[in-house]
């Protein structure tokens, strides 16, 4: 029920309350310009008749366009009324109209030409009551000076009304932009965590079943020993990954299940050994604050993962060091046989928006010596 004009949308037609108000003003101005027309009809000749109602019906059919065209529409009104007694009740709606939709310039000009015509049309067809010409003059002009008002007055609501429902369709986008971004977080996080528990886990599987694929020959004891580790390593991932969905869809107030922190790099460190890589490792902290510990272990779950698919042959050197920040760096030493690292793959960059949230800074690439190395330096309070 609101008015086309509000909607503010290209092509809008008629509201069902645009039709109901033109049905009621069209009632209005017939039945005003009759009452004028029969109070002004004995000062009226046959000819002035005519011309008084011709102009009296094209104000009335003028009135469907005033909404497109406010001034124009006003303007044909105004001087028809200045002669026709029948356009009085169009006259009205057009100074009201303009008052609703014209410019500053236009309302001024049109409260003027109404003004004047109807001072003209007050002269040139008096009434004959006993009422006092400068009477009807004042009176010609203060319906003038009441109506443009009112239109202004309206025109404040209206306005008022668009500004709130712009800002209510401005605050619904808003909220959709919010729910989005909500959305897209949501889906970096579970893309990041699904890689942090399952990259290292496949990643020792691969190793395992490469170790039988190339040495078909191997003992029957070490066969069944890598198909252990095989196993146990497959069962561990399905593990993670129960604890990582378990940590996805819980809600506000749920227990979520516990996250590895930097006194499970030893158990992390020790896994990666019995996979056959070659680890030394410097422990020098533990305990801290739970996101710090997170971030530290996926750090290293992350250094390993990367020696173990890209240089599987390099010597890998483990640090957890404490002092005024925690140093976590993980240095993969060059050989022969190793293949360098990749320097800017997927995980590299989830572990360094990881790192920036914890409050850290990540760093990662080749020394002098050609070893790679990952770095990253965490807040930390003894």
């Amino acid at each position: 029920m609101l008015p086309g004009a509000l909607l503010q949308e290209p092509g809008t037609k008629r509201t069902a309350r645009d039709w109901i108000v033109d049905v009621l003003m069209f009632l209005i101005v017939v039945v005003v310009g009759v009452a004028v027309y029969s109070e002004s009809e004995p000062a009226h000749s046959e000819l002035e008749k005519r011309i008084d109602t011709m102009l009296g019906v094209i104000s009335l059919i003028a009135l469907w366009w005033r909404r497109r065209q406010p001034a124009r529409v006003a303007l044909i009104i105004m001087v028809a009324s200045a002669f026709s007694a029948f356009s009085a009740g169009a006259a009205l709606i057009a100074l009201f109209n303009i008052a609703l939709r014209g410019t500053r310039r236009q309302i001024i000009g049109i409260t003027a030409i109404g003004v004047a015509g109807g001072l003209l049309y007050t002269f040139m067809y008096p009434s004959d009551d006993d009422v006092p010409l400068a009477v009807e003059l004042l009176i010609a002009v203060l319906i003038t000076l009441v109506v443009v008002p009112w239109g202004l007055f309206t025109r404040t609501q209206r306005d008022l009304l668009r500004n709130a429902h712009e800002r209510a369709e401005r605050l619904e986008a808003e909220q959709r932009a919010h729910v989005e971004q909500a959305r897209e977080a949501e889906r970096r996080r579970i893309a990041g965590e699904m890689h942090d528990v399952l990259a290292h886990r496949l990643s020792l599987l691969s190793v395992h079943a490469g170790a039988l694929e190339f040495r078909p020959d191997a003992p029957p004891e070490e066969i069944a020993e890598a198909a252990a580790v095989i196993r146990q390593t497959a069962r561990d991932a399905l593990s993670d990954l129960r604890e990582v969905i378990g940590v996805l869809r819980s809600g506000p107030g749920e227990l979520a299940p516990p996250q590895p922190t930097l006194d499970a790099i030893p158990a992390l460190i020790e896994e990666s050994r019995a996979a056959g890589m070659r680890v030394r490792s410097r422990i020098e902290a533990g305990g801290g604050e739970a996101i710090v510990g997170r971030t530290a272990y996926r750090v290293v779950q992350e250094g390993l993962t990367n020696a173990r698919k890209h240089a599987p042959a390099a010597a890998v050197e483990v640090t957890v060091a404490a002092s005024d920040q925690l140093l976590v760096e993980i240095v993969s030493r060059r050989s022969a046989v190793a293949v360098p690292a990749s320097e800017g793959g997927a995980g590299l960059i989830g572990l360094s928006e990881r790192v920036e949230l914890a409050g850290g800074e990540l760093s990662h690439g080749h020394n002098p010596r050609g070893d790679f190395v990952l770095r990253a330096t965490l807040p930390w309070t003894p």
